[in-house]
């Protein structure tokens, strides 16, 4: 009996210090971002909030065009979420309900590309942005991976789960055509996995640094993460500066997770039992 009751809590304690665990890297970012570089390398490290983080921004603007990256960053993940909300839900949409030839074989080969490495893509990415002029350009961001095999997956099971033929046909018996059976029927019926895809894509886009360093090369194009790292210097680093920066740029991240959480969640679990 004892047993029975201290397992929940032991369980308990267990997640209690995982958490803290994952938390320490934040909260010590926040830290040394109130913090100057001499005050970060001391011996034990600040382990409070200072009162240098307005100088540590001052330092932040004067060496990057910061409130641009900042811009650019969001310009490209809400352009990014939005295509691929509209891309993956049309051909979820299609290999859910849609019976056409070779069907399987295509969907097995959207699945398929989630096997390749992403850095096999690196050197073809490049090489396609060059051909076609859209090299230090932000749509070479989000136009190439609007149509993910992950968001046509979700959005198919989603659908198969959540949307019955039966009142599609009758949609369409009624005489709806097929882009309003898309957007008055499907659409709103595919809000919580609407929101969970654009939860991960928005996260990913934001947090994207590979893909800028290979098409970007102005400072002033750079998205964040490429424009914080180009802070880092082999013999002048302003640590103070750059965790001030990457705050910044994680603050919007954390709030929007805090948020939405339990609808990530949600629309993850929704549709994986039939």
């Amino acid at each position: 009996m004892k047993t029975d009751r201290l397992a929940p809590w032991a369980a308990y304690c267990i997640v209690g210090v995982g958490a803290l665990v994952m938390l320490a890297p934040f909260y010590f970012m926040f830290v040394f971002a109130t913090h100057s570089r001499t005050e970060i390398f001391q011996l034990p490290p600040p382990l409070f909030f200072g009162d240098d983080f307005l100088g540590n921004l001052k330092i932040l603007i004067e060496r990057l065009p910061f409130w641009r990256n900042l811009g650019w960053s969001l310009y490209v993940a809400l352009a990014s979420t939005a295509l691929t909300l509209l891309f993956c839900s049309m051909g979820g949409y299609a290999f859910a309900l849609f019976e056409f030839k070779h069907k399987k074989a295509l969907f097995g080969l959207v699945m398929g590309t989630m096997l390749l490495p992403s850095f096999m893509n690196m050197i073809p990415t490049f090489m396609i942005m060059d051909v076609i002029g859209w090299i230090d350009q932000p749509r070479a961001l989000y136009l190439p991976g609007a149509a993910s095999a992950f968001g046509i997956f979700l959005m198919r099971q989603f659908v198969t789960t959540s949307i019955p033929k039966d009142l599609i046909e009758a949609a369409r018996m009624d005489g709806c055509g097929e882009l309003a059976i898309y957007w008055r029927i499907v659409l709103p019926l595919l809000k919580p996995a609407l929101g969970t895809l654009g939860l991960i894509t928005f996260i990913a886009s934001w947090n994207n640094f590979i893909g800028p360093l290979i098409v970007m090369r102005s400072p002033e194009m750079y998205t964040l993460p490429l424009a914080l790292r180009s802070l880092q210097s082999p013999v002048d680093t302003e640590w103070g500066a750059l965790m001030a920066g990457s705050a910044i740029a994680t603050l919007p991240l954390l709030i929007l997770f805090a948020i939405s959480s339990r609808q990530l969640i949600s629309g993850l679990t929704t549709g994986a039992v039939k």
